[in-house]
């Protein structure tokens, strides 16, 4: 009995790794306790605050727990040291606004901030980008029209990713991968793109592609669904493959280059 293999295909593609948000740091969140703490002191209220929280810090040090605060401890007396110095000799009390060193982090946040969202929204077009290819590749597969009149498009190696073992009709897109990539068509025509695909391709596809370009060089147009025992060497036995297609290659040039030394 012949079994249908699953018409398994996800709605969506899953999104990219999320960007990193910006670690919390205990020992800046110490200090934005303190600026808050400080702000409207002068001089004198800051040192009687420092002494304050040294005697605090000692008493933290006494439990292993309370000590290990990742920083914030030591942070905090640091801070009450720099406001001290900050409001020395002055005659005015603490601002925040007015300290440069609290706007120079303010600004270095929101670059943070801005930069954080800004690869958050690449994530999400990338991740619509793919669930879209995804579902127009698995259309053109399933109706039989994914052949060379459709180019392939960066990207498209992370779509065959994604459907690699979730979609029966993946060797279809390995196929059309392969015959692009042999025939330096679609963004394969791009050098850089040919380069790439080393590393965004599998294996088999890539000796598949390797030899389908070494006999189309014979001269006879090597066209990967009228040559149905290339994929299955690709997938059988990769390295052979690929030693076949140097073979052949090496061959052809030997051929090209004795028929000229006889001209």
């Amino acid at each position: 009995m012949t079994t249908i293999p699953p018409r398994r295909r996800p709605r969506f593609a899953p999104s990219p790794p999320a960007a990193s948000r910006p670690s919390v740091d205990p020992a800046q969140i110490g200090r934005r306790s303190v600026r808050r703490r400080a702000t409207g002191m002068t001089h004198a209220e800051a040192e009687a605050a420092l002494k304050y929280a040294q005697f605090d810090r000692r008493q933290a040090l006494r439990h292993e727990d309370s000590a290990n605060d990742g920083g914030r401890g030591e942070a905090e007396l640091a801070e009450w040291e720099r406001i001290i110095a900050l409001l020395a000799g002055t005659g005015e009390v603490y601002d925040p606004q007015a300290d440069a060193v609290v706007q120079d982090e303010q600004r270095a946040q929101a670059e943070r901030k801005e930069a954080w969202e800004k690869a958050e929204a690449a994530r999400r077009m990338e991740a619509e980008r793919v669930a879209a290819r995804s579902d127009e590749l698995m259309r053109l597969a399933g109706s039989g029209g994914l052949d060379s009149t459709v180019p392939t498009q960066t990207g498209d190696e992370a779509v065959r990713d994604h459907l690699e073992g979730v979609d029966y009709r993946v060797p279809r897109v390995n196929s059309w991968l392969a015959q692009a990539l042999a025939d330096h068509t679609g963004h394969y025509a791009d050098p850089a793109a040919r380069t790439a695909a080393v590393g965004s391709l599998p294996v088999p596809v890539r000796a598949r592609a390797a030899l389908l370009a070494a006999l189309s060089r014979t001269g006879i147009p090597a066209v990967d669904k009228q040559l149905e025992f290339v994929g299955r060497l690709a997938v059988a036995d990769p390295a052979a493959t690929t030693a076949l297609a140097a073979w052949l290659d090496t061959t052809l040039a030997a051929a090209a280059a004795g028929k000229d030394d006889k001209a």
